[in-house]
């Protein structure tokens, strides 16, 4: 088939032709802007859990274009740790209450976007940013405290203000929540407790990994239930082969039904396989409809670029140590591991195992789903490791 025609999409949060199995949680999101736009008070944030690969950045991205279609005071971001990853955040976040206030500025007549202006000015004076101006004096009993946490919370607060008078909302979109520093995390969670009793239309859209709520809950008591949780899994047997055949035939390709059958049951589900299966598909048939010989081809194809950039890019980040670890977790397959059961096959104490499965964690190559037990943050990355074995050996 014609490369340059192919329409399917491997890649990290590239967005699909066809978006299936998603609609519920699109809904979610397209009721809070219903929601103020109706003036009927606003509904709880939204948290996407999910391993690596099914498409959480995607959505984060579809409900981001929504906020943004209906001029909501939306600002997006990726977490990522690390003392450059705070500042960045902490800077792409008052870029965006600035970009809403200078958007708001001509209004300054009316009361409630004069009180706006005055904190964000106070607000970037307390960081340091002295050269920003809205034509409005800093109101000192704003946003002042050089507090972090409670500044934002007056900056927050007096915004979604004004845009709950305008009938709209204001919105942080996280990726990769689970990676934002300490310190920002609380003070975004304090923001949206605060702005939930008072009925503000202020929401974190936050996407990241399934050990995410524990995380929030360690960094306020409150936080997990603030949140309506939604877990973004693999897509079950009917949207699989949709979302295999969408991008065909908006190609004006077809499947052989057994070709078909055999990509989906190899991708289990998951968005990204099924991207990168699709796309390998395209590449080597020869013409449509696509044949038993050609999905098997795709396969051999399809895998082999997972195991040169999808796994690899995670597998390099660890250490020798760490990969014995995941080598051990292997063993298990697709279910979590014990860490009993670990540090049996390894030969340690599960205690002296623990600064690995702590950088593990904070890695984002695993998470622990409970007590004692963890898991592969990454579908299929058992298989990728018993593949390197075999190869090894």
């Amino acid at each position: 088939m014609d490369a340059s025609s192919n329409p399917y999409t491997p890649g990290s949060g590239r967005p699909p032709v066809e978006l299936v199995g998603r609609n519920e949680d699109l809904k979610l999101f397209s009721s809070l802007i219903t929601r103020s736009a109706r003036s009927l008070g606003p509904d709880q944030p939204i948290l996407l859990l999910g391993l690596r690969g099914v498409g959480k950045t995607v959505l984060l991205n579809r409900m981001l274009q929504e906020a943004e279609n209906a001029d909501w005071v939306a600002v997006k971001f990726e977490a990522s740790p690390g003392t450059a990853g705070a500042t960045t955040a902490r800077q792409i976040l008052i870029q965006g209450l600035n970009a809403a206030s200078f958007a708001r500025s001509a209004q300054a007549s009316t009361s409630r976007v004069r009180q706006m202006l005055a904190t964000i000015t106070s607000f970037n004076i307390s960081l340091g940013l002295t050269d920003v101006s809205f034509g409005v004096a800093r109101d000192p009993g704003r946003a002042s405290t050089s507090n972090y946490e409670l500044d934002l919370l007056d900056a927050v607060i007096d915004t979604a203000e004004v845009l709950r008078d305008e009938n709209k909302g204001i919105a942080f979109f996280i990726d990769e929540l689970q990676d934002l520093d300490p310190g920002l995390l609380a003070a975004l969670l304090s923001c949206q407790h605060e702005c939930s009793q008072r009925a503000l239309p202020f929401y974190i859209i936050g996407a990241g990994l399934p050990n995410l709520p524990k995380i929030l809950a360690e960094t306020k008591s409150y936080a997990e239930r603030m949140f309506n949780v939604r877990i973004i899994d693999s897509l079950n047997a009917e949207e699989t082969r949709a979302a295999f055949l969408g991008p065909a035939h908006a190609m004006d390709a077809e499947f052989d039904d057994i070709a078909l059958g055999i990509l989906a049951k190899a991708s289990q589900g998951y968005p990204y396989f099924i991207q990168e299966l699709g796309s390998a598909m395209w590449r080597v048939a020869e013409g449509s409809p696509f044949t038993v010989h050609d999905a098997r081809n795709a396969l051999l194809l399809g895998f082999a670029q997972l195991d040169s950039g999808f796994f690899p890019a995670r597998w390099d980040r660890a250490t020798p140590a760490e990969r014995n670890y995941l080598s051990a977790m292997a063993f298990d397959g697709p279910q979590p591991s014990t860490t009993s059961s670990i540090a049996e096959r390894l030969g340690k104490k599960v205690q002296s195992l623990g600064p690995i499965r702590a950088s593990l964690i904070s890695k984002g190559l695993i998470y622990s789903p409970e007590l004692g037990r963890v898991a592969f943050t990454v579908p299929g990355f058992h298989d990728f490791i018993q593949r390197r074995t075999t190869l090894a050996e």
